[in-house]
């Protein structure tokens, strides 16, 4: 038939790219609708804004979730006041880092489902159903996810039935694991830790904690070009959630901005 396509096939073996349409792609990229000649991955890699570096960690009191503010797309800076940390409801926070439009709307869908919830039962879901639940949204999103739009939250929260706060992460399918102390996620989740393995201890104060918080978000700014710092100037700085037996809060500015300073003065 005149119009047979004739692909080789040594390039099938075993740990070879089993995707035909790929194959096609790379072989014969003129017989493809003009819609599906664009790499798509690569395309939503290089084009969507993507959130980077966020962390979370117990402290004495409870847990602190926080987040630079730069969210990039390829090697431009897409936006330097993103807002990446949330509160989820009266006694947690979620914290995003990824594909930046499919994150914003996981969180709004995440908010709505707990105040859904509670409204509908009259109760509050436990801090373990709703880290469940968080995963199962992840999940959902696992076909995108396979497309290069990546959504790989942080979730922390008060557990008022143990008295303490706990922190959960996950990967890309919603798989979900709990930490002990800390964790950060994002491109600049490396140094970030590095810093935060120096500097966490258990029972540190709401004031030391956020310092701690801070000074990590800053060496991830330094080894990251993806992560953003705080720019006294135009007043931008990371945002810091508390949440304790008391609820969920947002860390006033001036004190994010004294923390800052203070890391500042002392490596000067």
């Amino acid at each position: 038939m005149s119009d047979r396509l004739d692909l080789p096939v040594s390039g099938l073996g075993f740990g070879m790219n089993p995707s035909f349409a790929d194959l096609v792609r790379r072989e014969r990229p003129e017989a493809l609708p003009q819609t599906m000649r664009v790499d798509i991955t690569a395309a939503a890699a290089a084009q969507v804004p993507h959130g980077t570096t966020v962390l979370g960690m117990k402290y004495a009191d409870g847990v602190i979730v926080a987040g630079d503010r730069r969210a990039t797309a390829g090697y431009t800076i897409a936006d330097e006041k993103m807002r990446k940390v949330f509160p989820a409801d009266d006694y947690s926070a979620i914290a995003i880092a990824g594909a930046a439009g499919m994150a914003v709307e996981m969180v709004k869908l995440f908010q709505l489902e707990l105040e859904h919830y509670e409204k509908l039962t009259g109760d509050r879901l436990s801090l373990e159903g709703k880290a469940n639940r968080l995963g199962q949204l992840i999940r959902e999103n696992f076909p995108l996810a396979m497309q290069g739009l990546v959504v790989v939250p942080l979730f922390g929260g008060y557990d008022l039935r143990r008295g303490e706060g706990r922190i959960f992460h996950y990967d890309a399918t919603g798989g979900r694991w709990e930490e002990d102390d800390y964790q950060s996620t994002g491109s600049g989740s490396q140094p970030a830790k590095n810093s935060l393995k120096k500097r966490w201890r258990r029972d540190l104060d709401r004031a030391a904690a956020i310092r701690v918080a801070v000074e990590a978000l800053l060496d991830a700014s330094e080894d990251d070009v993806a992560t953003g710092g705080p720019n006294p100037i135009r007043k931008i700085y990371p945002i810091v959630l508390a949440v304790t037996a008391e609820g969920a809060d947002e860390v006033p500015e001036s004190e994010v901005e004294a923390a800052v300073t203070a890391v500042l003065e002392e490596r000067s």
